[in-house]
């Protein structure tokens, strides 16, 4: 395992569509075998900035959280989205159900929140978007961290 320094860029949003906007450019930037993870607290939009991602990737229909569901697969133009939600699942109960079926498709992309419990599905290259209460109720601040080269020229055009 290569440890390097992760790139790094902040983001300031100042309403949910602005979240969706950002997560819509990053969306149109991703390819198969990608994986971007989602960190905040509770209501701090990582469902709204999956909802402009999948945008981004072409898909049409409505984006919602996969909390109770675990998966949520979302078909865009030409890739996948798996919108993986670890909340309620614990560290060691990821292990049998099915998981490898999402990060090891070719052709998808892995959004997935609450990502510390599914950690040993994480690859090295990965983006990480950890988002942040603002000083009002629609502001949001965004802090991206690339892992890996892949994700180091997801985070440029980002900035």
């Amino acid at each position: 395992m290569t440890i390097s320094r992760a790139a790094e860029a902040s983001v300031e949003s100042a309403s949910a569509e602005r979240t969706r906007a950002l997560g819509r450019r990053l969306g149109a930037m991703l390819r198969g075998g990608d994986v971007v993870c989602l960190v905040g607290e509770l209501g701090s939009g990582k469902t709204t900035f999956t909802q402009g991602l999948a945008r981004g990737v072409g898909f049409k229909g409505q984006v919602a959280s996969p909390t109770f569901v675990l998966v949520r697969v979302y078909r865009g133009r030409v890739w996948t989205v798996y919108h993986i939600d670890f909340y309620r699942v614990g560290q060691d109960q990821t292990g049998d159900i099915g998981l490898e079926d999402c990060f090891g498709d070719p052709e998808g992309i892995c959004v997935v929140e609450w990502p510390a419990a599914g950690r040993g599905y994480m690859p090295e290259d990965r983006l990480e978007v950890r988002l942040f209460y603002g000083e009002d109720e629609d502001t949001r601040r965004l802090s991206l961290r690339a892992f890996g080269p892949r994700s180091r020229r997801l985070l440029e055009p980002l900035k």
